[in-house]
């Protein structure tokens, strides 16, 4: 289905208008597609994003550290985190290289809800299923030459 029909626009004022409005209504399609497999395990797509930036370091993590790594900028890391925390897939522990810190490391829990949604990656990965590994690679070029331009 094209853009037109699916937002019921017949006319944008150029190209670039409608790739635009497209990548807004396919980001808002994408993360209702995948929203349910967080939803099941009662997590947020931020949760989700810290808890594989924890499970991928080498070493606990500051909250600055996590949100430098995290996809959303604009979340309050510290805040997720806690509440990461009080369900108990994240832990605090004291900073090594200065004790009056904390860090933050996935706890054995966390590790299991992500092994679970690791399994779930094939639903996510089947949104795409349309795209050839051509089509993605040169779609993955194209956002990155979005995001590139400013």
């Amino acid at each position: 289905m094209s853009i037109n029909k699916d937002i019921q626009q017949n006319s944008f004022k150029s190209e670039h208008q409608k790739a635009m409005v497209n990548l807004i209504f396919t980001y808002n399609w994408t993360t209702g597609q995948i929203k349910h497999l967080f939803d099941a395990k009662g997590l947020t797509m931020q949760q989700f994003n810290i808890l594989r930036i924890l499970r991928g370091s080498a070493k606990a993590l500051s909250t600055l550290q996590i949100r430098e790594r995290m996809l959303d900028k604009m979340s309050d890391s510290s805040r997720i985190v806690d509440r990461l925390i009080l369900k108990g897939l994240a832990k605090k522990v004291t900073c090594k290289t200065d004790k009056r810190l904390v860090d933050v490391t996935i706890t054995g829990k966390g590790l299991k809800i992500l092994d679970k949604l690791d399994t779930s990656e094939d639903t996510m990965e089947n949104i795409f299923k349309a795209l050839s590994t051509t089509e993605a690679e040169t779609l993955n070029q194209l956002l990155d030459k979005i995001r590139q331009s400013n």
